[in-house]
């Protein structure tokens, strides 16, 4: 393989990779804690973009308890993004050749 060779397959996986980061950014993923009682949406960037709180939970003595289902509901929702974000990048380098378990950076 010579120099340039090499150069032109970074360049083609670094479009590759903003192409599935930008993908990547337009997904959300939407899930619940509390049986359904409180759902949150986050983006593919990890942002929380809605919150849907049953009208059950919003009583004075129930503040903490809907501090945590926010908290559970959200960080479930982060985690299925970041899943999808990793399986992409690994079916991305599987297709360019790459070792199993290279990690591409983020």
């Amino acid at each position: 393989m010579d120099i340039q060779q090499i150069m032109k397959q970074a360049q083609a996986m670094q479009k590759k990779m903003e192409a599935m980061q930008a993908e990547l950014a337009k997904k959300e993923a939407e899930c619940s804690s509390g049986g359904g009682l409180v759902k949150v949406v986050v983006t593919g960037k990890s942002e929380m973009k809605k919150v849907d709180i049953n009208v059950d939970l919003l009583k004075p003595e129930e503040k903490e308890v809907l501090q945590d289902l926010i908290i559970a509901a959200y960080n479930d929702a982060k985690n299925k993004v970041e899943g999808e974000f990793n399986s992409a990048m690994g079916n991305m380098a599987s297709e360019l050749g790459l070792p199993p378990g290279f990690q591409l950076p983020k």
